[in-house]
């Protein structure tokens, strides 16, 4: 696991189990509740534009202006509403491309935990 694309071995992480590491929110994006995150980069390009990861938040509500992102839901559950768009209700299993700029809510009914690559402009 690294923070740059030069001379990287290819490498595996079991995602259920990986140790992650706390990510605080911005108190301004909770909506209810007490959610907390936490997260673990895997990979990161050396020009810092594209980050490969690990992200769980527990159950709450919070609000996001999003990246580029594919992300697969590895575990919990939550529903996810897009500002003008979409309202994604995603579980284990469910693949998930958010737009950047995307305002969304973040409604986390058991907490989620995902697999990411993010785009950043």
């Amino acid at each position: 696991m690294t923070k740059n694309d030069q001379g990287v071995p290819s490498f595996a992480v079991h995602v259920p189990d990986a140790e992650l590491t706390a990510e605080p929110l911005d108190p301004a994006q909770i909506v209810s509740g007490d959610p907390v995150v936490t997260g673990k980069v895997l990979w990161e390009s050396a020009d810092g534009k594209q980050a490969r990861g690990i992200w769980q938040i527990t159950p709450g509500v919070v609000t996001d202006t999003e990246a580029d992102e594919l992300f697969v839901v590895v575990s919990g559950r939550a529903t996810v509403v897009v500002e003008g768009g979409a309202t994604l209700e995603i579980g284990p299993g469910d693949a998930a491309v958010l737009r950047e700029g995307d305002r969304t809510t973040w409604t986390v009914h058991e907490t989620l935990r995902k697999a990411y690559h993010i785009t950043l402009p």
